[in-house]
């Protein structure tokens, strides 16, 4: 149950409705997860879609690179819808089903190629850091550039918000979906 009340279409102002209308006419094809709670504001979601449409759709990253890192932040910030909702995109991606085993197991996946080995260390990294080492930060700018290293950041960072909102107002699964693991236990959290 939700923390927050999550606005239905027919309840919405004018402002709220427009963004509503623009993110179900675009890639996503639908309002779920966190965008449920920032129409609250309709000027925060407008923007907020925005960039996570921009940081998803229109990097330099191909999807498969972009659905790992985001996978490592769902798990990484214990975000159960975060992980639901990019498994599935992962899979999409081609991420195979051992890969998305060990991150959620929180071990270094098999098989990994080159540029996904750089990616998911530069994503456990900043995640367990709130940094990357000299190291990783040179392994992943000699592989992508200075363009999609500031893209990688980005969409960490934008993925952590988005974890920490479905975590803290508790937006749920939908309907008959299992969690893949617990969110923090309020015990945890003092």
């Amino acid at each position: 149950m939700p923390r927050i009340s999550l606005p239905p279409p027919e309840t919405m102002d004018a402002a709220q409705r427009a963004v509503y209308d623009k993110i179900v006419s675009g890639p996503r094809g639908k309002v779920q997860g966190p965008l449920r709670a920032a129409l609250h504001n309709a000027e925060l979601a407008e923007k907020w879609q925005a960039l996570g449409a921009l940081l998803r759709y229109g990097t330099t990253l191909p999807p498969r690179l972009s659905e790992l890192a985001i996978l490592v932040t769902g798990r990484a910030c214990r975000s159960p819808f975060e992980w639901y909702a990019h498994r599935l995109e992962a899979e999409k991606a081609g991420i195979g089903s051992p890969v998305i085993e060990a991150i959620l197991a929180e071990t270094e996946p098999p098989g990994l190629s080159a540029d996904e080995a750089a990616v998911y260390r530069y994503a456990v990294e900043l995640n367990r850091h709130d940094s990357v080492s000299d190291a990783t930060y040179a392994a992943a700018l000699a592989r992508f550039g200075e363009r999609a290293i500031v893209e990688l950041t980005a969409l960490i960072g934008y993925y952590t918000m988005v974890a920490m909102t479905l975590n803290c107002h508790e937006i749920p699964l939908p309907e008959g979906v299992a969690a893949a693991f617990a969110l923090p236990q309020q015990s945890e959290l003092r």
